[in-house]
């Protein structure tokens, strides 16, 4: 088995239409799309779910008001400024947890006097394993303002390789989140190949650098496409010779082409309809020698 991680150094420069168009291009993979924090796969691919798995990470405070005395002091040991209090119909202080300013840290619960304070794990968003037209996806849905997406990445990870493992899949496509961050660590450890796309921009250049010092840490072999570089051809020549001096082996480049957009509007990867961007993307998925290398 095999994993290619497609990331990106900054968001919007692409990497998942260009996934969305590696899923299609092989032979049945495993897609997993680890961009928990705002997933989007799943509105190209269709996916049809079959399991549904909640994600609890971490522990937030619950204060019964059955039990509590109203003593304030759960209010006066909060760092974080998560009890709230308001006045009750007969003129007594209830007190309650905002469950977003909550950090979970337990001081409230180890010094209540009344021991009225429950500490449950908390409800962090959702994962799933699902079937689309081209082979079997994982994938994920982090609830607003939730934390750990990393640790929901590597549940992401670890089930898209149990679920090759299962079926007798050789590949498996991810897409990565942008930058460099906690979930890109978690999307790239362990990985066989990263494919950096970036773009001909002043960021791209900047961001395409930091990305790539992550993958030299991780010592994984990492591919550069630089996406839309007709729109600026001088800038994708520098790009191209600084991601060469980093390390990396440039595996080729996509130009302009509204099709994408048309495809995404169609629900479609580009390579499944007659366009030029689509050229561009199956040169590119053969220049990566994954069909081969991948069997």
């Amino acid at each position: 088995m095999k994993e290619l991680v497609i990331i990106s150094g900054k968001g919007g420069t692409g990497k998942t239409s260009v996934t969305a168009s590696f899923t299609v291009l092989a032979d049945r993979p495993v897609v997993c799309d680890c961009d928990v924090d705002a997933a989007d796969l799943h509105l190209v691919l269709e996916p049809t779910i079959r399991e549904r798995h909640e994600f609890l990470s971490g522990r937030e405070a619950v204060i019964r008001r059955e039990d509590c005395t109203a003593c304030g002091i759960c209010a006066e040991l909060c760092r974080f400024g998560a009890i709230e209090t308001r006045e009750a119909g007969d003129r007594s202080l209830l007190y309650t947890v905002d469950p977003i300013a909550c950090d979970g840290c337990g001081v409230c619960v180890r010094f209540c006097p009344a021991a009225a304070i429950d500490f449950p794990e908390r409800r962090c968003g959702e994962w799933f394993v699902s079937d689309t037209r081209c082979g079997p996806m994982v994938h994920a849905r982090l609830g607003a303002a939730a934390e750990n997406s990393g640790k929901l990445v590597s549940t992401v990870r670890r089930e898209a390789r149990h679920l090759a493992e299962e079926e007798n899949l050789h590949v498996v496509i991810v897409d990565g989140p942008p930058g460099i961050g906690c979930p890109v660590i978690a999307s790239l450890t362990g990985a066989s190949q990263v494919l950096v796309v970036t773009e001909p921009t002043v960021s791209g250049e900047h961001d395409l650098a930091r990305v790539l010092s992550l993958a030299r840490q991780f010592q994984i072999p990492a591919a550069v496409c630089v996406n839309k570089f007709d729109i600026n051809e001088e800038m994708t020549k520098r790009i191209e010779e600084r991601a060469v001096n980093a390390g990396a082996t440039i595996a080729g480049r996509i130009r302009y082409d509204p099709s994408v957009t048309r495809a995404q509007i169609q629900k479609k990867a580009v390579v499944e309809l007659d366009a030029p961007g689509a050229d561009d993307m199956k040169q590119l998925w053969k220049n990566l020698n994954l069909a081969e290398g991948m069997k």
